[in-house]
């Protein structure tokens, strides 16, 4: 187990336990030695961990210290920043000025051990970032979706041709160079895929399809192999 994980598990099981918990239990239970747990035990005191006690009588966490709510163990650190820099690589600037503000959030919440994680920069995603999509704002699909509000698209197909269309949005799906809306198209009455950087144009309808955005989802999961292969026409 890596040290900061470690440290977390120490601080969780002090700060459950009723009496005090001896170096020994904790090194049994973190399969450890109980050397390193006197090294982690110090340490945390160090980064002014109210833990109390020592050898032969056992630790104990101080009355009124608990963890922030959000807290994560390194692996769910490691997680998270790999996501954060996958956001980067959206065409969406919401989301990606989401991720910055995420990231700097996570970082001020959890103690030093895991905000290495943050900071250590040993996790990347690697490749071209999608373009922007210029005639559409990834943010109100997203709301829309959310909504349950129809969208008016201006939509150049495959060849070429400009239609319009009303449709209910109801997923979003981020590709390494566009996004595909997933919606029932009211054109066509089925699910159908547009490419954000076939959209010219987007809007909201102001229209509602209120309960019906996880049925139509369903329609789309239980057909996905073949949805996956039909584009807007």
């Amino acid at each position: 187990m890596r040290k900061a994980s470690r440290l977390f598990e120490i601080i969780q099981i002090l700060r459950l336990a009723r009496q005090p918990v001896t170096a020994a239990m904790i090194a049994e239970q973190l399969e450890v030695t109980v050397r390193s747990i006197y090294r982690d035990i110090a340490a945390l005191q160090a980064m002014r961990v109210p833990i109390e006690g020592g050898r032969g009588i056992g630790y104990v966490l101080h009355p009124g210290f608990d963890l922030p709510p959000l807290m994560f163990s390194i692996e769910e650190m490691e997680a998270i920043v790999l996501s954060l820099a996958l956001l980067e690589r959206t065409g969406d600037d919401e989301l990606k000025q989401a991720a910055k503000r995420v990231g700097a959030k996570i970082a001020g919440a959890v103690p030093q051990p895991l905000r290495q994680a943050l900071d250590a920069n040993a996790l990347h995603a690697w490749g071209f970032a999608a373009p922007s999509a210029s005639a559409v704002d990834l943010a109100l699909v997203r709301r829309a979706i959310r909504d349950e509000e129809k969208l008016d698209l201006s939509y150049r197909d495959e060849a070429g041709r400009n239609t319009k269309r009303l449709i209910r949005p109801v997923a979003l799906i981020y590709y390494a160079e566009t996004a595909n809306i997933v919606a029932w198209c009211e054109l066509r009455q089925a699910i159908r895929n547009f490419r954000s950087d076939r959209i010219e144009d987007c809007r909201l309808a102001c229209l509602w399809f209120k309960g019906e955005g996880d049925r139509l989802r369903q329609v789309w999961v239980d057909g996905w192999e073949i949805n996956a292969s039909v584009a807007a026409t």
